[in-house]
């Protein structure tokens, strides 16, 4: 399918979503965005994998970087797109191929912005962090994402989300006995013995912090749980898999230490994890972001790459049109006006001082 790049924002968001893009098969994708971008004579592209960079080079005196993922959680039988009431339904409408339609109108409509700026479209952000684009290419080519200041174009209601919240997973672990169901007092039930892990998660207080200004908030759940051998034995081993959000004043250790005195006891291995980011928002660059598509500027409960961009060195801020509370569920859409909204608020920051 051959992308048009200077139709209407919101009919590029549908033609965006109806290339099914889901984590591992974005490469139909990239290539579509490599050859569109391709086209325009302004900017240098290259290709990684599936991950599409293009970049002008104007001489300007700041380049900043606008990033946004092509990838999706899974189908919920959502696609193709549809139109309703003003709202573009489908699968990653929100989350975040409106976002990236409002890069790749970017890209293509203004050829010499005040700020030169460099545009990456990555796969893998949807699934766990050792296959993100974005973070194969800070190892591998961290030239690319040379910049002054960072704009992941993540779902945020078309509202600037400073800083992003970490996320830590772990495996909670109980043991037991194994023995015939007929006889279950021969053994010890580890299922049963998983209760204490619930109680804690049951119990659990989130923090609400202040972070330079903005208010997170914690979130502490068991998102998986396993165990059982047959319908006649009692089982030996219960796992529960437990999800921590944490602000970005803890670092990713402080939270492994706050969660191993939480199950304390209890065998606990750690899964996957990534740190958050602070918001940043005092920097001269993320100042004059926010001056330019004004509104309040909020925390992000999420995690998202400005997280990698902090890692770098990068100031960057969450600014897309999606609204975030939609994403990954079954009925996501994307207000086109706030498409359209996102878009013009972009071009300002691009066009003027």
């Amino acid at each position: 399918m051959r992308l048009d790049l200077f139709q209407d924002a919101g009919d590029l968001t549908a033609q965006l979503v109806d290339i099914e893009s889901v984590s591992g098969n974005e490469k139909r994708l990239a290539d579509a965005i490599e050859q569109a971008l391709r086209a325009l004579d302004h900017l240098k592209v290259e290709r990684d994998g599936e991950v599409v960079v293009a970049r002008t080079d104007l001489g300007r005196a700041e380049r900043v970087l606008i990033a946004g993922h092509i990838d999706t959680v899974p189908v919920a039988d959502n696609l193709p797109s549809r139109v309703e009431d003003g709202r573009l339904y489908g699968c990653g409408t929100g989350d975040m191929k409106s976002g990236v339609a409002v890069q790749l109108r970017m890209a293509a409509t203004v050829p010499e912005p005040v700020r030169d700026v460099t545009y990456i479209f990555y796969d893998c952000e949807e699934v766990e962090e050792a296959r993100n684009g974005l973070k194969r290419i800070a190892r591998t080519r961290p030239d690319l994402l040379a910049a002054d200041f960072a704009v992941l174009m993540e779902p945020s209601g078309a509202t600037i989300e400073g800083g992003c919240q970490g996320t830590i997973r772990v495996e909670v672990k109980t043991t037991g006995e194994r023995a015939h169901s007929a006889r279950s007092w021969m053994g010890v039930n580890a299922i049963h013995a998983a209760g204490p892990i619930l109680d804690v998660l049951r119990a659990y207080e989130p923090r609400r912090p202040e972070v330079d200004g903005l208010r997170y908030h914690e979130g502490l759940n068991a998102v998986f749980i396993s165990g059982g051998v047959a319908g006649n034995v009692i089982p030996d081993e219960c796992v529960v898999t437990v999800n921590h959000r944490f602000a970005p004043d803890r670092s990713l250790a402080d939270a492994e230490a706050y969660l191993r005195e939480l199950f304390a006891g209890f065998e606990m291995t750690v899964v996957d994890g990534a740190p958050g980011a602070r918001p940043g928002l005092g920097h001269p660059a993320a100042a004059a972001f926010a001056g330019a598509v004004g509104g309040e500027p909020r925390a992000k409960l999420g995690w998202t790459d400005v997280a990698r961009m902090a890692e770098l060195g990068i100031p960057a801020v969450n600014y897309g049109p999606g609204e975030p509370s939609l994403s990954h569920t079954r009925g996501e859409y994307v207000e086109l006006s706030a498409v359209a909204d996102c878009e013009a608020r972009m071009r300002t920051w691009l066009t003027t001082g």
